[in-house]
């Protein structure tokens, strides 16, 4: 109940004034309480396994202003090191264990810990323990989910991987959202 609370507190503070009573097109938002199984459920293409819920943005809950999604990362599982030039994001670890890289350097965070990611910095993350990562991602602007959308398919439908070059595209497309690092030049997780 802690972690709910504190999710709709920072929901809010991210927000600014937050999306309740702003105009959106002829309807007036009033609010929205996201249930933990509402969403847009979605699997990876390029990490077969992995799924992630678009719990509010633009197209889910008609929010002009922030992103928010959760996350269950398979053991040994990583999110490639990025960085977001037009959004801060916070991420909040539930359960289990991971090796984060934050701007140039690397730290272990495990559940209940609040990792703040100011625009414009390196982030991933690799799952290290034992168990399942579940997180929340919160961002303080749209935009990144289209990537997001993107590179999966909604939970249940066929997953083909991309190839590299289609993969390539995609980021190029999104590149004003979300640049990757390159591998050759990523900062190895491993002490």
């Amino acid at each position: 109940m802690r972690t709910v609370s504190l999710v709709l507190g920072v929901c809010a503070i991210a927000a600014g004034a937050s999306s309740m009573g702003q105009e959106v097109g002829a309807a007036k938002v009033t609010g929205l309480i996201v249930s933990q199984k509402d969403g847009e459920r979605r699997e990876f293409r390029t990490r077969p396994g992995t799924y992630f819920t678009l719990k509010l943005d633009p197209k889910n809950g008609n929010s002009k202003h922030m992103v928010v999604m959760t996350e269950d990362m398979a053991l040994g599982d990583r999110i490639p090191t990025h960085r977001h030039p037009n959004a801060d994001e916070l991420i909040i670890i539930h359960t289990g264990t991971a090796r984060v890289t934050l701007g140039d350097r690397i730290e272990e965070v495990h559940a209940g810990d609040i990792i703040f990611i100011p625009r414009d910095t390196w982030i991933g993350a690799e799952n290290t323990g034992t168990e399942h990562l579940t997180l929340t991602s919160i961002f303080s602007a749209p935009g990144y989910e289209e990537y997001l959308r993107a590179v999966s398919v909604m939970a249940g439908q066929p997953v083909v991987p991309l190839s590299k070059g289609e993969l390539d595209e995609i980021r190029k497309k999104h590149v004003h959202d979300g640049i990757y690092q390159d591998p050759s030049k990523a900062q190895r997780s491993s002490p």
